[in-house]
């Protein structure tokens, strides 16, 4: 496996230490919610609950929370009623962008991510405009200690697609389906990754070169990002990592 996935350059989320850790959780506990509401509490048999749960584990949330998440799905306690409603739009130069959101209200989500997209420059576009330029996969990353081909080793016969050196970490990508596989056969040999999820990954990009504009891109992607609904943000520009750093900053 070979080449440069440019990651950093499909998908936009801030970290959780940029984020006020009470939301942080508020989000993973409601993907969890949605997850066992769709397929059960069975960590075994739903593997989209497995994935959000071991994303809330990762990210420190508490088991009796994730537990009550669980429950509040599948109806063992009462709970809000949250519908996964993806929104499609356009940044600074063309870049696509995908909202990935869970809500209790999609005409008050959608009217609010419309004024975002509005209020920084973006434009919303109907379902399926820019949708084709993306591929759901499933994605891993890894510290860059480990060594390349050790993790090649373990992960290509449980089904790995792509391994690719993304500057401080390894990044990881395989088909949906073997996410679980892929980590699984990763941690059995000691090389466990620091995250594992599914996430939408652009099949071509759109160069930003001017710093103004990639700092409007990124400055519509950040508040998407903010919004209590949004899960995700995915967009397919290709923009300068000290530009990257520079916004970081």
């Amino acid at each position: 496996m070979s080449g440069h996935s440019k990651w950093a350059t499909t998908k936009y989320r801030k970290g959780a230490q940029d984020k006020a850790r009470a939301k942080l959780f508020a989000k993973l506990i409601r993907q969890v919610e949605v997850a066992a509401r769709e397929g059960g509490s069975d960590l075994t048999a739903n593997a989209g609950l497995r994935t959000m749960y071991q994303k809330a584990r990762d990210a420190s949330v508490p088991l009796d929370t994730i537990e009550r998440a669980i429950k509040r799905g599948t109806g063992e306690l009462d709970g809000v009623r949250y519908e996964a409603v993806n929104y499609e739009g356009y940044a600074h130069g063309g870049v696509a962008v995908i909202v990935e959101t869970l809500t209790d209200n999609r005409n008050r989500t959608g009217s609010e991510i419309r004024n975002l997209f509005n209020r920084n420059g973006g434009s919303m576009a109907e379902p399926g405009a820019v949708s084709w330029q993306f591929e759901r996969k499933g994605v891993l990353t890894l510290p860059k200690k480990f060594d390349e081909d050790a993790i090649t080793e373990a992960a290509v016969e449980a089904g790995a697609e792509d391994l690719s050196d993304e500057g401080e970490h390894w990044l990881l990508t395989c088909a949906p389906s073997d996410l679980h596989t892929v980590r699984d056969a990763l941690d059995a040999v000691g090389l466990e990754p620091e995250s594992a999820d599914l996430a939408l990954v652009a099949t071509s990009t759109v160069e930003v070169a001017d710093e103004g504009e990639a700092k409007n891109v990124l400055r519509l992607l950040e508040a998407l990002d903010d919004h209590d609904d949004v899960q995700a943000v995915h967009a397919n520009y290709d923009i300068a990592d000290e530009v990257l750093a520079s916004f970081e900053g």
